[in-house]
């Protein structure tokens, strides 16, 4: 992880801030943008993927399959809260779980169908154990800041680059209503595990041809059903200090304070859920200090803000996407 440290440089950045505006861009459509060749940005994406600090995942929209996300907190005994997150990220239906609060909470994405928490395979397959002392399920009602990755892996590429590569990325219209069934599951699957696998690989996952595979993912894109996700350590930049807000918001200042959280740089996601703390944020920033200031001078700024909790957050121990073991990842 250090040797990686020390070699991420500007263009390494590039290459981040690039593949966040469109994760399946060719590397020559980069290497274009960027001045360098392809063949420099084809070494530079697959050292820092080998290296197990960057990678690509697809992942469908929730919404267009039915499901409804939820923002999972486990409460545990010290001591506990590896080994159940150990069998959190085996499961295809969770996503970021982290250890929290000093390890003794767990924070995960689940999916459920209906909108219903008991809809949730997770939920109702918890281990019913001393260990887990408490269980809080918030229904994600909308995401209002992070569509566009962390501001801090975005700010590599002057704004023409940008341009060029979102005029680039956008997908033409879809030919026809796009609804996902069950042909897609073993396209979404592959993709989970590396959204920039080649068409020939995801055309023998799914049993299609490579230029149907090419069609489908331009019109499952251009309807908004499928998205790229970018992984990447925030310390690779420098920010070491991650947390979820957890804040209690006056219903009618919701609109303002979302407007709010999707303005601060230090916001890599938030969302309105439900429960007594209707809000949450998960936010990025160099240190503890720095923490204590943004609370201090930019959360406890905002009209209508009632209550927060901060949880830090130890490690992530799964991402977005299929969790790769080192032998798959190889």
């Amino acid at each position: 992880m250090d040797s990686v440290i020390r070699d991420l440089d500007l263009l390494d950045r590039q290459l981040v801030h690039a593949l966040q505006i469109d994760g399946r861009a060719p590397f020559s459509r980069i290497a274009a943008v960027l001045g360098v060749s392809d063949r420099t940005v084809a070494r530079r994406y697959h050292r820092l993927r080998a290296d197990g600090v960057l990678r690509v995942t697809g992942m469908p929209d929730a919404g267009s399959l039915g499901l409804v996300d939820w923002a999972v907190r486990l409460q545990c005994v010290p001591g506990a809260s590896a080994e159940i997150a150990a069998a959190l990220v085996e499961r295809a239906d969770t996503s970021w779980v982290g250890l929290a609060s000093g390890g003794t909470e767990i924070t995960c994405i689940t999916r459920a169908r209906g909108g219903s928490a008991q809809g949730s395979l997770l939920l109702s397959r918890l281990p019913r154990t001393s260990r887990i002392t408490g269980v809080t399920a918030h229904c994600i009602l909308r995401m209002v800041a992070g569509a566009g990755g962390w501001p801090g892996r975005t700010a590599a590429l002057d704004a023409r680059q940008a341009e060029e590569l979102s005029r680039l990325a956008a997908p033409g219209a879809p030919s026809r209503d796009v609804r996902p069934g069950t042909a897609d599951d073993r396209l979404f699957a592959a993709l989970a595990k590396d959204g920039r696998a080649a068409v020939g690989e995801l055309a023998a996952a799914t049993g299609w041809s490579e230029s149907t595979v090419r069609r489908r993912i331009d019109e499952l894109r251009a309807a908004g059903v499928l998205y790229f996700e970018i992984d990447i350590d925030p310390a690779l930049y420098g920010f070491t200090q991650e947390a979820v807000l957890w804040l209690t918001v006056a219903p009618g200042e919701l609109t303002a304070v979302a407007e709010a959280l999707a303005g601060h740089p230090e916001v890599a996601y938030a969302a309105a859920v439900t429960g007594p703390a209707n809000m949450m944020a998960v936010v990025v920033v160099r240190d503890a200090d720095a923490l204590y200031d943004y609370l201090a001078t930019r959360v406890g700024a905002l009209p209508g803000i009632r209550g927060a909790e901060t949880t830090p957050v130890t490690r992530h121990v799964k991402r977005s996407g299929t969790l790769l073991t080192p032998a798959r990842a190889r």
